[in-house]
């Protein structure tokens, strides 16, 4: 599993993609560290991470969309399902390559804690509470773009797929706000980013991290039972 993960995150980094993904990510976060922090002199950090979620709904598709279909628009699936490993060790290393990638992103956010703290001194538990509810996001939104990896061998169609459904996660209960109020207020409370917004007060919203967390493990659970089902048939 270990020989996978390196495989994975040397992709990221020997490819265009993933200097990509941290080039902007740092360039979005510094302009409104600067607009929401440095400008009108706070010490709250807490509002970039949500800025950060925003750009995060880019950012999977991007990471996920080779893992799985990659694999068999390259011609390599065939390599995976014959060597000494199961798909319990294969999933998981791409969602971990995956992940550690995000955890580089957020060890990267430290450097802004750095700077303010020679002004300021930020409120760390609601930093890293923020921290928390971003990794928690993360995993869901990594999980989901892994199986809608999965489901096909265009890497594009894969990335499509996983945008589409964390952006009607995100915005659809807005847009059937007009037309069926009831509805859309139950869905809200199925709504990734408004779940995640509560981390960013400081709160632990525990509900919320078990729903990230059986989200990614359903996730990953049924994109191991494809990947067998895939397997027994070649």
């Amino acid at each position: 599993m270990l020989a996978i993960i390196k495989k994975e995150l040397k992709n990221y980094f020997f490819s265009p993609v993933g200097y990509i993904v941290i080039g902007v990510f740092l360039l979005v976060f510094s302009l409104f560290f600067f607009l929401t922090t440095i400008q009108s002199a706070s010490a709250d950090l807490t509002n970039l991470f949500y800025y950060a979620a925003l750009g995060l709904m880019f950012i999977a598709p991007l990471l996920t969309m080779w893992t799985m279909s990659g694999e068999r628009k390259n011609g390599t699936e065939q390599l995976i399902m014959t060597a000494p490993v199961n798909m319990f060790e294969v999933v998981i290393a791409k969602f971990l390559s995956a992940f550690l990638f995000i955890v580089i992103l957020v060890l990267c956010t430290l450097m802004y804690f750095g700077i303010l703290s020679f002004y300021q001194v930020p409120d760390i538990p609601t930093y890293l509470t923020a921290i928390l509810g971003f990794i928690l996001l993360s995993m869901a939104y990594i999980a989901v773009g892994i199986l809608a990896s999965s489901l096909t061998q265009s890497p594009m169609i894969s990335g499509i797929l996983t945008f589409g459904f964390v952006a009607l996660s995100t915005w659809l209960p807005y847009l059937l706000q007009s037309f069926f109020p009831t509805l859309a207020e139950t869905l809200s409370n199925l709504s990734l980013l408004d779940l995640f917004i509560n981390f960013l007060y400081g709160q632990i919203d525990i509900t919320a991290a078990i729903l990230f967390i059986t989200l990614t493990i359903l996730c990953l659970a049924i994109t191991m039972i494809i990947m067998k089902r895939r397997k027994s048939v070649k």
